[in-house]
């Protein structure tokens, strides 16, 4: 007799930010002139809408605090739709900048404004450009306080801008267990591990290495993958700033005109639902755990080098 053995749901996310808001723009296009600049987040966002609607798919909605104060009604319809608001922080500052009081200043009063917007309740938290690593852990301790129950901030891979390939690769508890992080899907090749849930890795590789990666870590592993990507990734008609370097414009713009095509196989091809669905049986374990005072569990352990504000 064969068993049959059901298909991991994973988690879809989207990092709701415009195009000229991204990290590596940020000498390029001042904060200054952002309120000047045409924005394309709403259309784009609209077009995510639509393109989960026609597959069924629940998502969760990690959007800048700058953004929901602009289009508030955009915010409204991504609730209304039956999908995660989640908190992206203010506009788009690397964690890695920021001290804690101005850090725990930007994400309590993101999460105040888009609970208003939204009306709903915002437990999730996204930092930009996955930049808690092991030199601000410190910020974890923050959005337990601020009253966030998860976190999917921290990269497990080794790269240029960001990352710390030490921490776990899945869902761990952390800040005293008070808080559950999320990591970014990777996989291990080769001893290193590879990014393959989303964002510019996922324009680079063919989408046949995407879709055998996350089968991997369904069936092989177990375990649920988190994906990602942003609104400008379906919009290749988007404005181009000059003097970008090379670098830059490899990544942001190579293959922007395929996205939306692959975006459909995958939605097709795997199960999707919200962070707080996929991941709920974990955080609420996690939290009852530190309420039991089991926080000894949580990452790192003693003699880690998690840092307390």
């Amino acid at each position: 007799m064969t068993v049959s053995i059901p298909e991991q749901v994973n988690a879809m996310t989207v990092d709701v930010e415009d195009y000229f808001q991204v990290s590596a723009f940020e000498r390029h296009i001042q904060r200054s002139a952002w309120d000047s600049t045409p924005m394309r987040v709403e259309a784009n966002v609209d077009r995510i809408l639509a393109l989960f609607e026609q597959n069924g798919v629940r998502a969760t909605f990690f959007t800048l605090g700058w953004v929901a104060e602009r289009h508030p009604a955009m915010v409204r319809r991504i609730v209304a739709a039956g999908h995660e608001l989640a908190s992206h922080g203010w506009e788009h500052i690397r964690v890695t900048t920021q001290q804690p009081e101005a850090f725990r200043e930007d994400v309590s009063r993101t999460k105040s404004v888009l609970e208003d917007i939204g009306g709903v309740a915002v437990s999730g938290y996204r930092a930009a450009s996955y930049s808690i690593g092991a030199g601000n852990l410190w910020a974890l301790d923050v959005l337990a306080d601020a009253g966030y129950v998860y976190s999917s901030s921290i990269a497990p891979i080794r790269h240029d801008l960001y990352g710390m390939p030490e921490a776990p690769r899945f869902a761990f508890a952390a800040a005293g267990g008070r808080l559950t992080e999320i990591p970014v899907t990777t996989l291990t090749l080769a001893g290193r591990n590879i990014n393959c849930g989303g964002g510019g890795w996922f324009r680079l590789f063919p989408y046949g290495f995407s879709r055998w990666a996350l089968r991997r870590i369904n069936r092989t592993e177990g375990e649920s993958g988190l994906f990602y990507f942003h609104p400008w990734e379906i919009d290749p008609q988007q404005p181009r700033p000059e003097g970008l370097p090379a670098r830059t414009r490899f990544r942001h713009y190579l293959n922007l005109g395929r996205m939306e095509q692959r975006l459909q196989r995958l939605l097709g091809d795997f199960r999707w639902d919200r962070m707080d669905c996929v991941f709920g049986s974990v955080i609420a374990a996690n939290q009852a755990a530190a309420g039991d005072g089991a926080a000894a569990a949580s990452w790192p352990a003693a003699g880690g080098r998690e840092a307390r504000v």
